[in-house]
């Protein structure tokens, strides 16, 4: 958890002494090498293809989370909805809780959200490997039988960029870094 701290610690630094009026974003991190198949709400099968020359924006969540997930998907809410006819910017939601979070429960919560289409993928598969995802995102995904609901992950939007670099890392609960989410995504959509 310290080094987590630390890492969002020195990415704000980063992003505070950075020139003003400089609009290019840091590049944080790379994703490249992330292999995954998982399946999305509509059962379509989802792998690193399917972001092929995508911006899109990470999290991980569960449908029973009593605690930031319900603020999380408000947020995440908020850009689907700016973003939702842009066919270069995916949103991708994971499930840490795929025993219980089904395809046809993951179908049900994305429509009780008005999601309906696919530039918002709601996945489940294994769930090793979907932690295994979360550690190539720099974030936190496991199963912990003391946290509420039984599992602890990080509340951060993460941004990725279509060369699958980390360009950003947000706080999924709170408004105006959402804001600061969607600001980053035009600039990434600018840069071409």
């Amino acid at each position: 958890m310290k080094l987590i701290k630390a890492f969002f610690f020195f990415t704000f630094i980063l992003s505070a002494c950075s020139p003003s009026g400089n609009n290019k974003l840091p590049i944080l991190g790379q994703v490249a090498d992330a292999q995954f198949e998982f399946l999305s709400q509509d059962s379509a099968v989802v792998t690193p293809q399917t972001f092929e020359n995508k911006i899109y924006v990470t999290d991980f969540f569960f449908t029973t989370c009593p605690t930031i997930c319900p603020k999380m998907k408000a947020q995440m809410l908020r850009v689907y909805e700016k973003f939702e006819n842009n066919d270069n910017v995916i949103l991708l939601s994971h499930t840490i809780d795929p025993q219980h979070d089904t395809v046809g429960l993951l179908r049900d919560y994305a429509g009780r959200l008005g999601i309906t289409s696919d530039h918002w993928l709601m996945v489940t598969g294994d769930k090793e490997e979907i932690f295994g995802v979360a550690k190539k995102y720099m974030v936190s995904a496991m199963e912990d039988k003391d946290q509420p609901g039984g599992f602890v992950h990080s509340g951060a939007f993460v941004l990725i960029d279509k060369k699958k670099q980390i360009r950003g890392y947000y706080d999924g609960t709170k408004e105006l870094e959402t804001n600061e989410l969607m600001d980053d995504i035009e600039v990434l959509l600018n840069e071409g």
